[in-house]
C-alpha cells in the first residue's frame, strides 16, 4: 500500500512508519522535524516531506510532492499532535490555546482535504485513519485546548462519514490509549502545580508501569488499513479497550447504530424519568 502518514518523526508516529515500512508498504512520512536519516536507511520505502500540518500551504504543497511520486495513496493517517497548552482554561494564552486547537483539528482537516484527491485515484477502497484520544470522550481538567481539538476530530470523521457514504472510503478514529511518549514525559516535567495532581499522579503511575500497550495501538491502525475493516466507518475506537479484532463480524449491526460514536445521553437512556 502507498501510505501517508503525518506526525512520523516521533512517538507513535515514528514507532507505526517502522511498523508498516516492516509489513512491505510505502510510506510518505510529513513532520516539521527533519527525517532525512530515517529515510535513507529505508532504501525509498520511506520518502518525507518536512511541514507543519497546521499550515495549510505547506500541507498543500507536501500533497503535490506525493502526487508527482504516486499516481494514488491507498491510506492516510493522521498521527501528528501536541498537548499545547496546559493550565486552567480561563488562565489560559489565548494565542497558545489557539495554536493547539490548530495544530490538532486542523492539522488533521488539512491533511484530510489535502490527500483526498490522490485517495479517491486508489485501486481499491480508502482508508483513513485519524489519532483522537486525550480527553475526547470526557473533561479533561487544564487541558481544554488538547480534549477540545481531540473531541473535534472525532465529530469531523463522523461527518466526513456521512458525507462520503456511498462512496468506497473508510475514515475512523482511534484512541490509542495511555502509551508511555514525550506527551507523558511532558506532563511530569510540568507537575502537579500546572497540569493538576490528578494528571500528574496518574503519568507518575503510567511511566512506573509502563502505559498501555503501543502494540495494539499500532495493530489497530493496521486492521482498519486492511479489508478486515471494509464498510465500517465514521467510528471512535479504543486500542486497548474495544474487541477491534472481531468487529468485522458486527459490520451491519454497527452501522445500524451509534455504538462507538460520540453521543447526547438523555434520562431515558438511564432509566430515569425527569
Amino acid at each position: 500500500m502507498n501510505l501517508v502518514l503525518t506526525g512520523s518523526s516521533t512517538g507513535i508516529g515514528r514507532a507505526l512508519a517502522e511498523r508498516l515500512l516492516g509489513r512491505g508498504h510505502l510510506v510518505w512520512g510529513l513532520a516539521r522535524s527533519d527525517q532525512s536519516d530515517f529515510a535513507a536507511q529505508q532504501r525509498g520505502a520511506f520518502r518525507v516531506s518536512r511541514c507543519d500540518v497546521s499550515n495549510w500551504t505547506e500541507v498543500e504543497r507536501a500533497a503535490a510532492e506525493v502526487a508527482t511520486a504516486w499516481s494514488h495513496i491507498d491510506g492516510l493517517i493522521t498521527c501528528a499532535g501536541v498537548q499545547g497548552e496546559i493550565g486552567r482554561t480561563l488562565a489560559a494564552d489565548p494565542q497558545r490555546w489557539s495554536a493547539t486547537v490548530r495544530a490538532n483539528l486542523e492539522g488533521t482537516f488539512n491533511a484530510l482535504r489535502a490527500f483526498d484527491a490522490l485517495l479517491a485515484r486508489g485501486p481499491r477502497r480508502a482508508k483513513v485513519v485519524c489519532f483522537s484520544g486525550g480527553g475526547a470522550t470526557k473533561p479533561r481538567p487544564r487541558f481544554s485546548a488538547y480534549g477540545v481539538a481531540k473531541t473535534g476530530i472525532v465529530r469531523l470523521v463522523e461527518t466526513i462519514a456521512e458525507e462520503e457514504h456511498g462512496r468506497a472510503f473508510d475514515i475512523n478514529a482511534i484512541a490509542p490509549g495511555a502509551i508511555n511518549t514525550r506527551l507523558t514525559d511532558e506532563v511530569l516535567a510540568l507537575g502537579a502545580a500546572v497540569v493538576g495532581e490528578a494528571e500528574f499522579a496518574a503519568a507518575q503511575k503510567q511511566k512506573a508501569l509502563g502505559g498501555a500497550s503501543l502494540d495494539k495501538a499500532l495493530g489497530l491502525v493496521e486492521w482498519l488499513l486492511s479489508p478486515a475493516s471494509d464498510g465500517i466507518s465514521g467510528r471512535l475506537l479504543s486500542a486497548p479497550w474495544d474487541p477491534w479484532p472481531t468487529l468485522d463480524t458486527h459490520r451491519d449491526e454497527l452501522a445500524a447504530s451509534d455504538i462507538y460514536t460520540l453521543r447526547r445521553i438523555v434520562p431515558e437512556e438511564r432509566s430515569k424519568k425527569w
